[in-house]
């Protein structure tokens, strides 16, 4: 349609000044607690609730009209803007139209994370857990290219080599290649990346208990203890102790 309404971009504009026009002071909710160090995001506050009830609407208003393309070129307007509000409405809405992703649309999520318009956890994990994990596990081919991202230079890529296989981990897919893909990070000196391979070994663990052990004991001091403390959070008590106390560094 030529309505200026129905153009991604035009609808991406108005989005924004929508978040804007809702914005709540920061005494109220202020997100700036949950991300360390001058990055440069900035926060209209607005909460999950309302954001994705602003991507509700704006799907429905575009049913029928938009495919995957103009979804995908609204969250293109808006990945880089500053606000991580307005980064996750883009991804918000790109979601709802998970059933007609395709192998080709993977290139450009990865970009997105390369090119720091993910620069933070929570888009990084939102790429991953709403864009990239449902594609890995709808084609399974594809996600044994998330290994070579272990070794990618920019922080967030190797982050998203974890969290976009939980998806696949949950139906019990893709275990071979989170536990090599937690083999080769276990050195990675950043925080970020490690909590992300706790968080994706522990979903491994709930569907192989005894793997995840014996991938810890036979790893050991080469896992970080923040991975350790995070794989094993839903270990009972006595056996989080004991994997603690065995898997420390001997001096």
């Amino acid at each position: 349609m030529a309505n200026a309404v129905y153009r991604p971009v035009e609808v991406a504009r108005e989005a924004v000044r929508d978040l804007a026009r809702q914005a709540r002071p920061v005494g109220e909710f202020d997100a700036r607690r949950y991300f360390r160090g001058p990055n440069g995001l900035g926060f209209y506050n607005i909460g999950t609730p309302t954001l994705r009830a602003i991507a509700r609407r704006i799907a429905r208003e575009h049913e029928g009209v938009w495919g995957v393309g103009e979804a995908m070129a609204f969250a293109e307007a808006l990945l880089p803007n500053r606000y991580l509000d307005a980064k996750s409405l883009g991804i918000e809405v790109l979601a709802r139209y998970r059933r007609a992703f395709t192998p080709s649309l993977l290139p450009a999520w990865k970009r997105w994370l390369a090119e720091g318009y993910a620069a933070n956890w929570a888009t990084t994990d939102a790429i991953s857990g709403l864009l990239i994990g449902p594609l890995l596990a709808a084609h399974p081919a594809l996600a044994v290219q998330v290994r070579a991202w272990t070794r990618h230079r920019v922080m967030w890529v190797r982050r998203a080599a974890a969290v976009s296989l939980i998806p696949s981990i949950r139906k019990g897919a893709q275990l071979d290649l989170a536990y090599e893909v937690a083999e080769r990070l276990h050195p990675d000196p950043e925080d970020l990346v490690q909590k992300a391979v706790g968080w994706m070994l522990r979903e491994a663990g709930k569907i192989d208990r005894p793997r995840l052990e014996r991938h810890l004991r036979a790893h050991g001091p080469a896992v970080p203890r923040i991975t350790l403390r995070y794989a094993i959070e839903r270990f009972p008590a006595a056996k989080r102790e004991e994997l603690l106390r065995g898997t420390k560094k001997k001096r």
